[in-house]
Order: C-alpha cells, then sequence, then structure tokens
C-alpha cells in the first residue's frame, strides 16, 4: 500500500471509530516509541546548521536537502519568513548551540503570495482584537527571500552572519534555487 493510501485509510478508520487526527498521530507515536532507541545526541546540531523554512506541508526538508536527525536546527512558520521569533530561535541557536550557517528556504505557490494584511483587518473585525504580528505576505519569493537573508545578516543578536543563503524550493521538482541577495 502506498505511503498516502496508507495514510488515508488510517485516518478513514480512525475516524470510522469516532477518533480524531490527534488520536491516530498519538497512536502512531506508540508504535514509534516501540521501537525507538535513544540516539545519544545531545541539542548541538551535528552540521552547525539552522535552517528555516515555510511550514509548507509539501516540503520534506530532512529529504530534500539530504539531512539525517540530529544534523540541525529546524524552523518553520508560515512563508518561512525571518520575523522577530525567528530571530529569537536564530540567536538561541547559534549562541547556547553551536550552529553557525542558516539557510532559509521559501517555496514556489506559497499560500502567503495570496493574502494580504487585510487578513488581520479581517480577523480584528472577526475576533475584536487586532493580532499584534505582521502576515508577512509577499509577492516577489526572490525579494522576500533577500529580505529574509537581510533581516538575518543585520541582527545584532546573532553571532555568524557570513554564512547566510536563500534558496526558493520548487514544490513541483524538488529542486533548490539560490537567490543572489544582490539582485
Amino acid at each position: 500500500m502506498s505511503t498516502s493510501a496508507h495514510r488515508s485509510a488510517g485516518s478513514e478508520s480512525t475516524a470510522r471509530r469516532g477518533g480524531t487526527v490527534t488520536d491516530r498521530l498519538v497512536e502512531a507515536n506508540r508504535s514509534y516509541a516501540a521501537e525507538f532507541t535513544d540516539p545519544g545526541m545531545d541539542a548541538r546540531p551535528v552540521l552547525k546548521v539552522a535552517v528555516v523554512a515555510c511550514m509548507d506541508a509539501r516540503i520534506d526538508l530532512h529529504a530534500a536537502l539530504g539531512l539525517q536527525l540530529g544534523d540541525c536546527h529546524t524552523v518553520r512558520n508560515a512563508g518561512g519568513v525571518v520575523t522577530d521569533d525567528t530571530i529569537r530561535s536564530l540567536t538561541i541557536s547559534q549562541r547556547a548551540l553551536g550552529t553557525r550557517s542558516v539557510i532559509l528556504i521559501h517555496h514556489t505557490g506559497c499560500g502567503l503570495e495570496s493574502l494580504t494584511e487585510d487578513f488581520r483587518h479581517e480577523l480584528e473585525l472577526e475576533v475584536g482584537q487586532r493580532p499584534a504580528w505582521a502576515v508577512e505576505s509577499f509577492r516577489d519569493v526572490d525579494q522576500d527571500v533577500r529580505q529574509s537573508m537581510q533581516r538575518v545578516r543585520t541582527s545584532p543578536f546573532l553571532l555568524h552572519t557570513d554564512d547566510v543563503r536563500g534558496f526558493v524550493f520548487d514544490v513541483h521538482t524538488g529542486l533548490l534555487r539560490e537567490i543572489d541577495p544582490q539582485s
């Protein structure tokens, strides 16, 4: 059975039993834990790299980059944009856990390309409170990668800003395209 067919069958059987997706995931964890062996690692990434990427479910970062468990820190959010919270995570990654390189990965067909800051206004009208965060939507993925690289390179909190590279992942081919920070 293919992975997607297996996932679908698992979701359907859980749903038929009255369970939730979370129930299915917890059940899967029990199977995982039954065969789990402590790899004996600490939290310091072996490759001393942090990867910032979009949360898009179509991107399997470890597979796309040939990474193994323990190789990197991964920071994911909507759009893979460098926000204050991303800088927080990168600062901890560098200063407390020894990373030196940062890779930024945005992707083609990102949902943030179709949103605007009006999203915040609509939320405010719906719930009666304006979100404190920005949507960080964009129209030009290459330019947004450049902006994210610039945010990392100019952060006063980061120790290592000399090896910061940005890419766009093509969701149809799986290939990375490097973005020139100066274009």
